[in-house]
């Protein structure tokens, strides 16, 4: 055996289906929004595709950008002071009061529920020091998650540069990241929420823009509305139904409520997130060195029609064992990846790993896991 490992590749192959083409959930003639999107949030699987690549103005969809920002920037239950800048800011409005004192978390709720463009100009001067600061930070961020086709010049969206757009694939993009952080799916799903008004006896009270999720669609969990004169009526919205979650954005769509449904609806009548992989013992290598010792720590799970399941591919590629690997102790912890693919295009990869020093209690358990995790999908495997 020689000293130096080499990979060795086990093909797990089901069967291919050719001429697969993209689901559309609904004919293009049936959504109003000139561009529009539709993934799946776990996996980033897009569902549904109307012109999602083009660069458009977003209005105050803009305004996720600026929330996640604020939530993430280590400040959320801090109190900040409302500079003169944000006052009178053009648009809906907070009406905040110069001076006033008021905690980071209330703006962002402001921001998200009634789309104050007061309320991101004091975000901005709070977190980034000053509109040019946050403007800095926003398209750091973009670049980061992956957001190629957008720019961001102000912290809320109005139409007063030319060189702030997005495209509707970008800010789904956006919100997946924002949906994995607890605190943005609380406020993003919030209907009402009310906070005391510093210089009266009532209270503000701040309804959701979003009728999505106040009273039209009962599987809506979030999302944020915007308008301008130059940017039409833009639309992001998040929905879930029986464990699958669903991300639809629509820019420039006179009838953007029931382009979001029409395209929930027709989805979740289409798909079911499915279980590709299983956790547990990785089976089918003939090897003896790595029989029964080898497992997976979670499961993979994609979005498929019943007629998908036959596209998905499995491959792992295992290191060859070393005669350095003189037991259990000095074989390394991950000794291989499988990679899931989807139509022959990765669409994960996750580690293998070795099992070291298991007794016979916790043997008898990873047993009773051998050969589940392929069963679902019918798959033969083999070395």
């Amino acid at each position: 055996m020689k000293r130096n490992s080499k990979w060795i590749a086990y093909i797990i192959i089901v069967s291919i289906c050719f001429h697969i083409f993209p689901y559309q959930p609904t004919a293009n003639g049936n959504v109003s929004a000139h561009n529009a999107v539709l993934i799946e949030q776990q996996s980033g699987r897009v569902l549904y595709d109307k012109g999602a690549h083009e660069k458009q103005r977003i209005a105050s969809i803009t305004k996720i950008m600026t929330a996640i920002l604020a939530i993430e920037s280590g400040k959320i239950d801090e109190v900040v002071k409302v500079g003169p800048n944000a006052v009178g800011v053009e648009g809906s409005s907070l009406y905040l009061v110069e001076g006033e004192k008021i905690k980071l978390k209330d703006l962002v709720y402001g921001l998200m529920l009634r789309s104050g463009n007061d309320s991101a100009v004091a975000i901005a001067e709070a977190v980034g020091g000053s509109v040019d600061g946050f403007v800095y930070l926003m398209n750091q961020k973009a670049e980061e998650i992956g957001m190629t086709n957008s720019h961001f010049a102000n912290p809320h969206g109005l139409d007063d540069h030319e060189d702030h757009f997005s495209t509707a694939y970008d800010m789904a993009i956006l919100t997946r990241y924002a949906m994995q952080n607890e605190i943005f799916k609380e406020v993003s799903g919030t209907k009402l929420y009310r906070m005391p008004h510093p210089e009266e006896k009532w209270d503000r009270v701040w309804k959701n823009k979003n009728k999505l999720l106040t009273n039209l669609y009962p599987y809506a969990t979030g999302g944020k509305t915007g308008y301008t004169k130059r940017a039409k009526r833009t639309l992001v919205t998040t929905a879930s139904k029986d464990g699958l979650d669903l991300i639809a954005v629509t820019l420039n769509a006179p009838g953007d409520w029931n382009d979001h449904i029409s395209m929930y609806e027709s989805a979740f009548s289409s798909y079911k997130l499915v279980k590709v992989v299983k956790e547990g013992e990785f089976t089918g290598v003939n090897n003896p060195y790595y029989e029964d010792k080898l497992y997976i720590k979670r499961d993979v799970l994609y979005p498929l029609q019943e007629d998908e399941k036959t596209n998905i591919q499995l491959e792992a590629k295992l290191l060859k064992p070393s005669d350095k690997w003189k037991d259990d102790a000095s074989t390394p912890n991950i000794v291989g990846r499988l990679s899931v693919s989807y139509n022959g295009e990765i669409i994960e990869s996750i580690p293998v790993y070795f099992k070291k020093g298991i007794g016979d209690g916790e043997s008898g358990f990873w047993n009773k896991l051998k050969g589940l995790m392929f069963s679902f999908l019918g798959v033969n495997t083999h070395g």
